[in-house]
């Protein structure tokens, strides 16, 4: 089903987005445990983190994808951006929109998840081709929704969100900081999306797959 990455994709086999960039590794991971049902609902820790549930209306919308672990679906995409849209109930429409470069054509890809509300709305099953799930989780986002850490499994891959394409870098920094801190990501290997063509080249950002 799947293309070796050394394969030409079929268009309808496109590289999957930020939630979905850990597929292979999810093969052999069991679905989290659902945690208690009725959640409190949601505080701001001594930090100002929002604590609790995440609202599910607050969250959809569109995200830029500011940071990431590379990895060999998603590495070289910029202008990345997820949009996510409530179906009802527990289901989401994610569409992922990115570029292979700035001169490249825009390039989408419409999938659909599945929140476990008895994690409080953090843990998400998403579906590649509507068959094959795989898992992530929404670790942390801003009391005023502008930003998000989300986390995948093992602490594998790790990504920044935020609602507009440019983040403060001491806000960035911060926010590495605490992923590296809090949830034992390797930061090391982290890298800035260029979300603007000014971007490319600079110390810290991902080379696009075309220059």
């Amino acid at each position: 089903m799947l293309a070796s990455p050394s394969m030409a994709l079929h268009p309808a086999m496109r590289p999957i987005p930020a939630f979905l960039s850990a597929l292979l590794l999810s093969f052999t991971l069991p679905l989290a445990p659902a945690l208690a049902q009725d959640a409190a609902p949601a505080t701001v820790d001594a930090e100002g983190i929002a604590e609790g549930p995440i609202d599910l209306q607050r969250f959809m919308g569109r995200w830029h994808v500011i940071g990431r672990v590379p990895n060999f679906v998603e590495r070289g995409h910029v202008a990345s951006v997820n949009t996510y849209s409530l179906r009802g109930g527990d289901r989401v429409s994610i569409r992922y929109q990115y570029r292979d470069g700035f001169d490249a054509p825009e390039e989408e890809i419409d999938l659909r998840a599945r929140v476990d509300a008895d994690s409080g709305n953090r843990r998400w099953r998403t579906w590649f081709y509507k068959v094959v799930p795989t898992h992530s989780r929404i670790l942390e986002v801003a009391p005023d929704y502008s930003w998000a850490l989300i986390g995948y499994p093992g602490r594998e891959m790790a990504w920044i969100f935020a609602r507009e394409p440019d983040m403060d870098a001491a806000l960035y920094r911060q926010l590495a900081q605490r992923l590296r801190d809090r949830y034992e990501v390797n930061t090391d290997k982290l890298k800035r999306v260029p979300q603007h063509p000014e971007q490319v080249g600079r110390l810290g950002f991902e080379v696009p797959n075309q220059k």
